[in-house]
């Protein structure tokens, strides 16, 4: 299990960046970065095109621009293949975001653009609703510090600020580490004998985190890479979202520290 504190004092991430120079990190802008929800599944056959799509966007989008995280689902584990990257908690929250837009299924692939729902995902549409996106205002003041300790942890320090008191009572905070070019040769399922590349995939998940009083949260955590993860290929994302409907105020992403 992670170990995640809260620390109450702003400072301490100053002092955690000014005792190592092995830091690399990543900070939001002034305009919204779009967070992109893939709920994807490998016994699904109509996923891989969805994968695919994803994984796309490392080279059409910056990370400032999109932040794409793919959300393995468990529920279709019982057609005769295991997704070795499905998670009961990711299942549950899409059916509880399905849940407050009072949709009456949950299906695969998914695509949440800004925690809505959002059909159009392999279309221009959807490049005309990023730049919408990115086109609003900021929210929420993001940043991300990460260092390689060893090779199986990152440590991991993130600070959120609210812009606008009004969203302390109903904002919450996570934390996702991910990693990118994963590969399963599928022995079973609808997609018996196919080889299912992967990116963005999300290993681990923290959150969520209410903000204290005042709308300033600051995160340490120290994140155990899985035995098969390389660090080379992992990355840590981050985004704020109103619990109450879904809409997510600001997100970012930091790519594998080079080294």
């Amino acid at each position: 299990m992670n170990r995640l504190v809260a620390i109450a004092a702003m400072a301490v991430l100053g002092a955690s960046g000014a005792a190592s120079g092995a830091w690399c990190t990543a900070a939001s802008g002034e305009r919204t970065a779009a967070l992109v929800e893939l709920y994807t599944s490998e016994g699904c056959d109509s996923c891989p095109p969805a994968d695919r799509w994803l994984s796309s966007l490392q080279t059409g989008y910056a990370p400032e621009r999109v932040v794409p995280l793919a959300l393995h689902v468990d529920y279709w584990n019982y057609l005769g293949w295991n997704d070795p990257y499905a998670r009961r908690e990711f299942s549950t929250r899409q059916r509880r975001l399905a849940e407050l837009k009072r949709a009456k299924a949950v299906y695969t692939p998914q695509v949440l653009l800004q925690g809505q729902d959002f059909l159009r995902w392999g279309t221009k549409e959807f490049d005309a609703a990023v730049v919408r996106i990115n086109g609003v205002a900021a929210r929420a003041r993001l940043e991300l510090r990460l260092e390689a300790a060893g090779t199986r942890t990152l440590e991991v320090v993130f600070r959120a600020q609210l812009l606008d008191g009004s969203h302390i009572r109903d904002s919450v905070a996570y934390l996702a580490a991910y990693e990118n070019r994963l590969v399963s040769d599928v022995g079973s399922g609808e997609n018996r004998g196919k080889a299912l590349r992967h990116d963005f995939v999300v290993r681990q998940w923290a959150g969520p985190f209410a903000f204290p009083a005042g709308g300033a949260l600051v995160l340490k955590t120290s994140l155990a890479l899985l035995p098969t993860a390389k660090p080379g290929d992992s990355g840590v994302a981050a985004f704020v979202q109103n619990r109450a409907t879904g809409d997510v105020l600001q997100a970012l992403m930091r790519p594998p520290c080079p080294g």
